[in-house]
């Protein structure tokens, strides 16, 4: 399970900072969570907090139950950098826009390159299932230039997840595929997360498509710009709701 309560993340100094909060979320295995708003509403940069990429000003309460009960809010205030390092590796997962995949590596050893970086062994069963699922055996010796941009998506997925992380955060994984490929990489994606009983936060623009599978959404609300009597604009808030 995940449970973060006031999280607030600062970007920019003074009268152009905004900032982006986030007051309550929890969620459990197998529950996949859109995150929508405007463009620069700062759904990135929300999502990068909860990856622990960047940390942020003021956190009440970050609890990732995987294999243990991990009080990342207290690591984050102490700014114990290493075992945060060690929890975003072994914990979470990430899909970027994208892709992100190395391109000297062939589709089967940027599948497997979490697990090797951390030591391990994939688990065989898991990796023929997400192959099948994904439809990537016929890819896997290929390299990223060889491959199609939803080609690329679906090796990402797959590297995502091969290590069992309990968190998945994907960026606009779907913004440059074409409707119908979007819907079925996105219902792939959605699959495999469930059935692994794994945890997602996706960032997606396309609301049509989140309305569609039906998911619960993080709506940003953006407070609207006030100007001081100097006619700078003051600060932004962004608070992102259930």
């Amino acid at each position: 399970m995940l449970h973060i309560e006031n999280l607030c993340v600062v970007r920019g100094q003074g009268a152009q900072a905004h900032y982006v909060c986030l007051p309550q979320l929890t969620i459990r295995p197998g529950e996949i969570v859109a995150v929508t708003g405007e463009s620069g509403c700062g759904k990135s940069t929300l999502l990068e907090a909860i990856g622990l990429l960047l940390r942020p000003a003021s956190v009440g309460r970050f609890e990732l139950h995987d294999e243990k009960r991990l009080d990342v809010a207290k690591l984050i205030q102490a700014n114990h950098q290493a075992e945060l390092a060690d929890i975003r590796a072994r914990h979470l997962g990430f899909v970027l826009q994208n892709g992100g995949l190395l391109p000297f590596l062939n589709v089967q050893d940027n599948i497997q390159l979490p697990c090797q970086l951390l030591g391990s062994s994939p688990d065989k069963s898991m990796l023929g299932r997400v192959i099948e699922v994904l439809k990537l055996g016929p890819l896997l010796s290929k390299y990223p230039a060889q491959l199609s941009f939803g080609e690329r998506q679906r090796t990402a997925f797959a590297r995502a997840i091969m290590h069992r992380p309990g968190l998945v955060l994907a960026d606009e994984p779907t913004a440059a595929l074409d409707p119908y490929n979007a819907q079925q990489l996105f219902r792939l994606f959605i699959d495999l997360v469930a059935q692994e009983g794994m945890m997602a936060l996706v960032v997606c623009h396309d609301w049509p498509l989140v309305q569609r599978f039906n998911l619960p959404c993080l709506v940003a609300r953006l407070d609207s710009d006030v100007s001081d009597p100097s006619g700078a604009p003051a600060q932004r808030e962004t608070h992102f709701v259930l």
